[in-house]
């Protein structure tokens, strides 16, 4: 079995660590902070996923990310709330500039997606960690979380565990 790292950040790290964690091939999903370079060295909320390429591809991941936040929007939370994809090395970033450009057709509008660096990585502290498996009835988690999973079901059915 193979594996590789992807970093996406977009919106609630809660959300996005929901979103892939209810995806086959994924091993495990990270969730914490992500810095890169240049004037993007603040950290933005995101996750680390740990995926076997044979299970599931990076198109699928990035279409999937694309799907499940603002990815179109910049709105004013963007510091926080950074839309991104993050590589490991220079040798996954041809991979993952290629899967983007066929993944973002999905879109209706331009996305404002960036492709970075995955420079630094903080994780979160415990108790926020698998926050919807531990909590799927709280209400963060029905209101913005539960409807990702429900898209998830329906475009994304032999991808899901």
């Amino acid at each position: 079995m193979s594996e590789l790292k992807i970093g996406f950040g977009g919106g609630c790290h809660w959300c996005t660590e929901a979103v892939f964690q209810a995806l086959q091939g994924v091993q495990y999903v990270d969730q914490g902070w992500i810095a890169s370079e240049g004037e993007f060295t603040s950290f933005s909320e995101a996750v680390i996923v740990t995926f076997d390429p044979e299970l599931i591809s990076l198109k699928t991941l990035i279409e999937i990310h694309l799907l499940t936040h603002a990815s179109t929007s910049a709105h004013r939370f963007r510091s926080k709330y950074r839309s991104a994809i993050y590589y490991n090395n220079l040798e996954q970033k041809p991979a993952v500039e290629k899967a983007f450009e066929k993944a973002k057709e999905v879109l209706e509008e331009d996305t404002i997606t960036m492709i970075l660096a995955m420079v630094e990585f903080e994780k979160n502290e415990e108790e926020f960690l698998n926050y919807y498996k531990s909590r799927p009835e709280a209400p963060f988690c029905q209101t913005y979380i539960s409807p990702k999973l429900d898209m998830l079901r329906k475009r994304f059915t032999k991808e899901l565990n």
